[in-house]
C-alpha cells in the first residue's frame, strides 16, 4: 500500500500555474457559449419560462408554434438585450433551436452570446433568488469550462465509440471509453456540470471526462461508529478478499498494528482522495484524533470516475465492483454524499428487487438486469448529527457503497454503454445513436423497436403491475449492445432512486423505506416526465434532425410497442385505463425551475412529489396512434 494519494500527487506537481488552462481560449469559450445559450433557450422555452415572439408574427408571445423552421426572438427583463434566433418546434414543444443562427443585440450593439449574462438579464424570468444567483453562474461558468475542456482534449468518433475504440477485442476498455467519451451531461439541465468545490487540479484528476487513473483512498472505522450491510450470504471478509485480495487485507492489518489498534475493531472504508483532502482531514479530524479513523493510504487498484462523478469503475480488474463513494460536490441540484442512514438499507432493498426481477416472466422475456448494490458502509458523526437537521449534507460525508459490475453479465461479441450515449453527438456533429443504427444494418423503426422493447417496456410493466418506478435516465441504465442494436437493459443506481408508488406489492420491513405517497394521477409521470420529456424528446429530435425517422414514425413505434405489451397482458386493463399511456395530454414537470428555485437541493428525496414545479400540460404524442 502506498500512505498517499498517488493521483492528487501528481497531478499537483505535474501542473504549474502556467499550464493549467490551456482549454480557456477565446475561440473554445464563444463555442461554448454559444452552446449553452442554445440549450438555455431552448429549455426555459420548453419550460415556458421565456415566452418567444415570432417576427413577423405581431408583438404579442407565441402560443401556436409551426413544426416548420421559423425566426424567434426572446428579451431581456429590461428590454434592452434582444436574442433572436431559426427554430422548429417537434413533439412535447421541443424547441429545436440553431445555435448558428442566434444572433444576440446588446443596446442595439451586435453582441456574442455570453451564458453568464443571459442568466442575468433574465434573472427576474427566471426567478433566480439573489443570494442563489451568484452560486447558479458559478455552475454555469463551470459547465462552460467543461465543454471548452472536452473541446481542446478531443474524442473518438460517433461511429469509433459505436464500433468500440478496441473494435470489440476489450468490452470493458470500449465501454470506459464510450462513458469517458460523453460531452453532454443531463439533457434537461442547463447548469449540468456545476461539480462546485472542484479546481482545476481536482478537475483534471476526478472529473470524467478526463478518464484519468484514480486510485481510491482507504480510511479503516470504528466499529462502534460505522454500520456494514451486504446481500444475504456475503459475509464482510468474502467481500474484501473478493474487492481487494488477501495480500490487500494483510497489508492493512499490518497498517492498523503499526498504528497500535487491533485491526478486528476497525472496518475497512474506500473514500475519493477529494474527500479525504478538502473535507475529512478538516471536518472530521476530531474523529482522526481520537483514532476513530485511522488513514491506512491508497489502495493498489486503479479506476475511472464515470459520469456521475462519484461513481468509480474498476480498470485494473474490471469484475470487480463499481465503488460509490460521497463527495461534498454540489452538482446539479444536490450536495453529492451518501447517507449512512441509506446505505444500511442498501443490500436489502437491493436483494428485494432483484428477486422481484427474477421471478417476472415479463421482465425475464426482455432481458431487464440490475447491478445489485451488494455492500454498503455508513459512518455515523455524533457531532454533526447532534447539530445537523434530517437531510443535511455534514449527514452525508463519509460512506460507499459496492455494485456488482456489469462486465460479468456480458456474453461473447456483446457491448456495453451508458444509456447517456444515444444523445451523443460528437464533434463533427454525428449523433451516437444514428451510427449504431448504421453499424446494425437495421432499418431505423426496427432499431427503435428492439431499443423500445429492451428498455421501455419493462419500466411501462413496472408500473402496471407493481406501481414501481425506476430513475431511468441514460447516466442509470447500462444499455447491452450487439451489432449496434440494444439487446438488455441494465439498471443501475438502485436504492436512492427507485420508488413504490401504491399498495399492490408488500414491502417487507427492511425494505419499506423505498415507498412513497404518490397520488395517483402522478404515477404515469414515471413514463412521461422521466421517459418521454427528458429523455425520448431528445432522442425523436435527434433522430428526425439527422433524417433517419419523422416524429411520426419515433412515436409510433413507441405507441405499437406499448400496444402490443398490453395485449399480451389483458389482466392488467385497469391499470392500462387508471394509468393511461394514450392520454390527450399530461403534466409538464420541470426540472430547471426545481433548480432556479434551488440549486442546492433540488427536492426532498423522502418526498418526492411534494416539491414538483409544473406549468401546464403538454400534448402527449402517443394520443394520436390511441
Amino acid at each position: 500500500m502506498t500512505t498517499t494519494s498517488g493521483t492528487t500527487a501528481a497531478a499537483a506537481g505535474a501542473v504549474s500555474t502556467a499550464n493549467t488552462v490551456p482549454h480557456l481560449s477565446p475561440e473554445r469559450w464563444a463555442v461554448a457559449n454559444r452552446h449553452l445559450v442554445r440549450k438555455a433557450l431552448a429549455e426555459f422555452l420548453h419550460e415556458r419560462i421565456l415566452e418567444p415572439q415570432r417576427l413577423g408574427s405581431g408583438s404579442g408571445p407565441e402560443t401556436e408554434a409551426p413544426a416548420e423552421p421559423a425566426a424567434y426572438v426572446v428579451r431581456s427583463d429590461d428590454g434592452t438585450t434582444a436574442y433572436s434566433f431559426t427554430a422548429r418546434v417537434l413533439e412535447l414543444e421541443h424547441w429545436s433551436v440553431d445555435g448558428a443562427s442566434i444572433r444576440c443585440a446588446r443596446a442595439g450593439e451586435d453582441a456574442e452570446p455570453d451564458a453568464l449574462l443571459f442568466i442575468t438579464e433574465f434573472r427576474d424570468t427566471l426567478g433566480i433568488r439573489e443570494e442563489m444567483l451568484p452560486v447558479y453562474l458559478e455552475e454555469i461558468s463551470s459547465t462552460l469550462a467543461g465543454h471548452a475542456y472536452k473541446q481542446w482534449l478531443g474524442q473518438p468518433s460517433a461511429r469509433e465509440l459505436a464500433a468500440g475504440v478496441t473494435g470489440g477485442a476489450d468490452a470493458a476498455a470500449d465501454f470506459q471509453a464510450i462513458e469517458r467519451s460523453m460531452t453532454e451531461g443531463h439533457p434537461c439541465f442547463v447548469a449540468n456540470n456545476g461539480r462546485l468545490g472542484f479546481g482545476i487540479s481536482d478537475y483534471r484528476s476526478f472529473a470524467p471526462e478526463t478518464g484519468a487513473p484514480v486510485r481510491l483512498e482507504w480510511i479503516g472505522v470504528h466499529r462502534s461508529k460505522a454500520v456494514f450491510t451486504a446481500s444475504a450470504g456475503l459475509d464482510y471478509r468474502t467481500h474484501f478478499e473478493s474487492e481487494l485480495g488477501a495480500a490487500a487485507l494483510e497489508s492493512f492489518d499490518a497498517e492498523f498494528r503499526a498504528h497500535g489498534v487491533d485491526p478486528q475493531d476497525y472496518l475497512l472504508m474506500p473514500v475519493h482522495p477529494w474527500q479525504w483532502e478538502n473535507k475529512l482531514t478538516v471536518t472530521f479530524a476530531a474523529e482522526i484524533a481520537q483514532r476513530h479513523i485511522i488513514a491506512l493510504g491508497a489502495g493498489e487498484d486503479t479506476y475511472q470516475a464515470q459520469q456521475s462523478i462519484r461513481t468509480f469503475f474498476n480498470t485494473s480488474d474490471p469484475g470487480r465492483s463499481y465503488v460509490k463513494t460521497a463527495m461534498s460536490v454540489l452538482n446539479m441540484g444536490f450536495m453529492r454524499g451518501l447517507s449512512p442512514q441509506y446505505m444500511k438499507a442498501t443490500p436489502a432493498i437491493n436483494d428485494w428487487l432483484q428477486n422481484l426481477i427474477l421471478s417476472d416472466d415479463a421482465l425475464q422475456k426482455r432481458g431487464l438486469a440490475m447491478i445489485g448494490e451488494i455492500a454498503a458502509i455508513g459512518y455515523h458523526n455524533g457531532y454533526y448529527e447532534a447539530a445537523s437537521a434530517k437531510g443535511s449534507p455534514y449527514r452525508k460525508m463519509l460512506s460507499a457503497l459496492w455494485r456488482e459490475s456489469p462486465v460479468t453479465l456480458l456474453k461473447e461479441g456483446r457491448q456495453l454503454a451508458t444509456m447517456a450515449s444515444l444523445l451523443h453527438v460528437d464533434s463533427a456533429g454525428k449523433p451516437m445513436v444514428s451510427a449504431l443504427m448504421e453499424r446494425s444494418g437495421l432499418k431505423p423503426v426496427d432499431w427503435l423497436r428492439r431499443y423500445f422493447e429492451a428498455y421501455l417496456v419493462p419500466l411501462v410493466h413496472c408500473l402496471y403491475e407493481y406501481e414501481l418506478a425506476f430513475m431511468p435516465h441514460g447516466e442509470n441504465v447500462i444499455l447491452v449492445l450487439e451489432d449496434g442494436v440494444p439487446v438488455q437493459a441494465i439498471m443501475k443506481d438502485i436504492a436512492e432512486e427507485i420508488v413504490v408508488m401504491g399498495d399492490r406489492l408488500d414491502l417487507p420491513e427492511e425494505v419499506a423505506r423505498i415507498k412513497a405517497d404518490i397520488p395517483d394521477d402522478e404515477k404515469v409521470l414515471a413514463i412521461f416526465t422521466d421517459v418521454f420529456d427528458c429523455i425520448f424528446r431528445f432522442l425523436g429530435a435527434l433522430l428526425t434532425e439527422d433524417g433517419k425517422v419523422s416524429q411520426d414514425e419515433f412515436w409510433g413505434t413507441a405507441a405499437r410497442v406499448i400496444r402490443d405489451y398490453q395485449a399480451e397482458h389483458p389482466g392488467l386493463a385497469d391499470q392500462f385505463a387508471r394509468h393511461d399511456l394514450f392520454a390527450p395530454d399530461f403534466e409538464l414537470s420541470c426540472l430547471n425551475r426545481l433548480q432556479l428555485r434551488n440549486n442546492q437541493q433540488m427536492l426532498d428525496l423522502t418526498d418526492p412529489s411534494g416539491g414538483l414545479q409544473m406549468a401546464g400540460r403538454l400534448v402527449n404524442p402517443l394520443a394520436r396512434f390511441a
